[in-house]
């Protein structure tokens, strides 16, 4: 991975959170605890109102008319931040990877490079550009850790989510078969091959019942929302809760896709 250049140490550098879509419609929780985390980590951190989605369905969709478009708003939108942070693998590797191949041809190139070079996912920037890996929280129990594909393979997030995790008392991390494989979720994947969605997602499901974690975390909404699903409908006891709301040491809202009374 690309290592995050350190920030003017004469100011707290301030961050604009990319919220994303899923967060803001199905999990705000994530982002007030991606707020918390930031501001620990001497962050000065602002959300702006007229951010958007930044593209990706249309963009994996093959629709980069609108993708562009999309993307063209959170770049105006976000350029002016220190950088720009999304607790997202997947939004952030569209911002990062895939927003300055839209701009190639066009007089903004340079800009969205520049651009695309401070936009971090939240482990990344925690671990790479903040150095803060201590949060001084606790959590007892298991954990396992899903790697999410974007996050994986497109922005090389590596062993740092991981790390993190491990700075948390009382946290015992787990790993589960095959961690790195794709849930099956995909965004617009699930929807138009939903039988091989079905069977991915219960692979994995499968081995979380082997190594049997008390919660599975994750950086990508998305994957967390398909498997809890999953999860639920087969009756497990799993839990799933986005990494940063255990990084913040906010577990008291009820589990992704849980009833209300549920913890």
């Amino acid at each position: 991975m690309k290592k995050a250049p350190p920030h003017v140490e004469h100011h707290p550098p301030h961050v604009g959170l990319y919220v994303t879509c899923l967060v803001d419609i199905m999990r705000p929780s994530v982002a007030f605890a991606t707020i918390k985390i930031l501001e620990a980590a001497g962050c000065r951190v602002s959300v702006p109102d007229t951010q958007t989605c930044c593209g990706q369905p249309a963009f994996n969709s093959g629709d980069l008319k609108s993708a562009r478009a999309l993307a063209s708003t959170v770049f105006n939108t976000f350029e002016h931040f220190d950088y720009v942070v999304a607790p997202s693998g997947s939004c952030a590797a569209m911002l990062k990877v895939h927003l300055p191949t839209l701009f190639s041809d066009s007089e903004d190139k340079a800009r969205a490079t520049r651009f695309a070079d401070r936009v971090f996912e939240l482990t990344a920037f925690l671990v790479h550009l903040t150095g803060r890996a201590q949060l001084e929280n606790a959590y007892v129990g298991r954990v396992a850790y899903h790697d999410g594909c974007s996050g994986k393979r497109e922005l090389g997030l590596g062993e740092g989510p991981r790390q993190l995790l491990q700075t948390i008392d009382g946290l015992e991390l787990v790993e589960i078969a095959d961690a790195d494989a794709c849930c099956g979720f995909g965004g617009t994947f699930s929807v138009t091959y939903p039988e091989i969605s079905n069977a991915m997602v219960s692979k994995k499901c499968n081995a979380l019942t082997d190594a049997a974690p008390d919660i599975l975390t994750g950086s990508e909404l998305g994957c967390l929302m398909n498997i809890a699903g999953k999860l639920r409908r087969s009756g497990s006891p799993i839990a799933c809760r986005h990494i940063a709301e255990l990084l913040a040491g906010d577990t008291s809202m009820p589990a992704i896709g849980s009833a209300k009374e549920d913890r």
